[in-house]
């Protein structure tokens, strides 16, 4: 099976992924926490908690992006996750910095911590769970999307 290219972004976001799995977090890419609304990636920690990774791969990304407070309600923790030429004194310093290539990624600053209220918790892992068994479903038996809603 051929992969498409991926995008800048994207490559950011697979550093930022295999960075986490080594802290034993698990991710999903694209996830759509509520309509309208399309986080980079959502991790999950061994403890249950749940940040949001922004990844920008230039200024003109960044400034593009209109949506990302949107993004706070829905983690515990959230990050930007931006390539080593990037230039992070445009992104507010109260959130957090993870700085990514395509291979890995070192957090430079946690996020203020905002515990997610237990009903929105639950929610949020359903749809974190289901997004990832259709991933690995789709993945396993790729004509299966076409019965899934």
């Amino acid at each position: 099976m051929d992969l498409p290219a991926l995008q800048p972004g994207q490559l950011i976001a697979r550093g930022v992924c295999r960075h986490l799995a080594e802290h034993d977090f698990v991710t999903v890419e694209e996830l759509v926490p509520e309509r309208g609304l399309r986080v980079d990636v959502m991790a999950v920690g061994p403890r249950g908690e749940i940040w949001v990774i922004e990844c920008k791969s230039s200024r003109a990304d960044y400034m593009a992006d209109h949506k990302w407070q949107g993004y706070l309600p829905w983690c515990d923790r959230f990050f930007w996750a931006v390539g080593e030429d990037f230039p992070v004194d445009l992104l507010p310093e109260e959130t957090g910095l993870i700085i990514a290539d395509s291979y890995d990624a070192e957090i430079l600053r946690l996020g203020p911590e905002t515990k997610l209220a237990g009903a929105r918790r639950k929610a949020l892992m359903l749809t974190f769970a289901r997004h990832a068994a259709r991933r690995l479903q789709a993945y396993r038996d790729p004509g299966v999307g076409a019965f899934v809603s």
